[in-house]
Formats: structure tokens, C-alpha cells, sequence
């Protein structure tokens, strides 16, 4: 099947690569102005697809966008089944006060490609005790 948009670049996670950079960056392809607190979806300009169920995609925000200007992923992160064929897309929120301008070709989010582990889940009556049990945000510490 073709891709819209077709394939346009690849990037494939290789030795050299990893050392020089942890990360492949997305960038839009259209000038886009966020309002403040408005989010957007907006075109990678590269389709995706993973195809080995070991591993997935993570789309997540350039922590620099984040903390100086406010903009971060609209979803805080996205994920990418190895399954999904097609267009990437980033969705986009700014949480500022401020307009944010967005280029293209900026640098405005991160792809991860992550291994995952699929697991069989078993359903339960009951947990064996624990010291922790149900206690939940905040109960190990600060």
C-alpha cells in the first residue's frame, strides 16, 4: 500500500547513531501559531511503520519546549503500535501565556523506539499482602 505521506525519510537505530544521538527529532512541515492553552495535530512529513511487535514508538516533548516556552506533546506522550502504518502526526499543547510560533522544520517533539515485552494478563480475586498494598501517589517517599 502507498503511504500519504510517502516514506520520505528512515531512521534506523544504529551504532554510530545511538552515540551522537539518543533521539530522532520530529519537525512539521507547515507554520503554525499556537494560542495560548490551544492545542493542534499537526504532519510530521514521515509515515511510520515499526512492524515488529517487540518494539513501539514513543512521541514525547523536547524537555526544552517544555520548560522554557511551554509547549509539550497535547497527549504528554504518545505511543505508536509496531501495527500502525502511515503519517506521523504530533499533537501539540501550548500551555503558556504567549503565542508560540512553530516552523517547519523545527524541532518540536522526540521519536523513541522502545522494546516492550508482551505479556499475558491473569485476572484475580485478590493480591497477596504486601507492605505497600494499595497505597498509592506519595507513600514511598517524597
Amino acid at each position: 500500500a502507498s503511504l500519504s505521506p510517502p516514506l520520505t525519510r528512515v531512521f534506523l537505530p544504529t551504532p554510530s547513531r545511538r552515540a551522537t544521538r539518543s533521539v530522532t527529532t520530529a519537525t512539521p512541515t507547515s507554520r503554525t501559531v499556537l494560542a495560548p492553552n490551544e492545542s493542534t495535530i499537526i504532519p510530521s512529513g514521515i509515515s511510520i511503520f515499526i512492524e515488529d511487535s517487540e518494539f513501539a514508538g514513543m512521541v514525547i516533548p523536547r524537555s526544552g519546549l517544555g520548560a522554557k516556552k511551554g509547549l509539550v506533546c497535547g497527549n504528554l506522550m504518545g505511543l505508536i503500535d509496531s501495527d500502525y502504518q502511515g503519517p506521523l502526526s504530533i499533537s501539540l499543547w501550548n500551555r503558556s501565556e504567549e503565542n508560540i510560533l512553530i516552523e517547519p522544520g523545527d524541532r518540536v517533539a522526540q521519536l523513541v523506539v522502545i522494546k516492550v515485552t508482551q505479556v499475558n494478563l491473569e485476572e484475580v480475586v485478590e493480591f497477596a499482602e504486601t507492605d505497600r498494598g494499595e497505597k498509592g501517589f506519595g507513600s514511598t517517599g517524597d
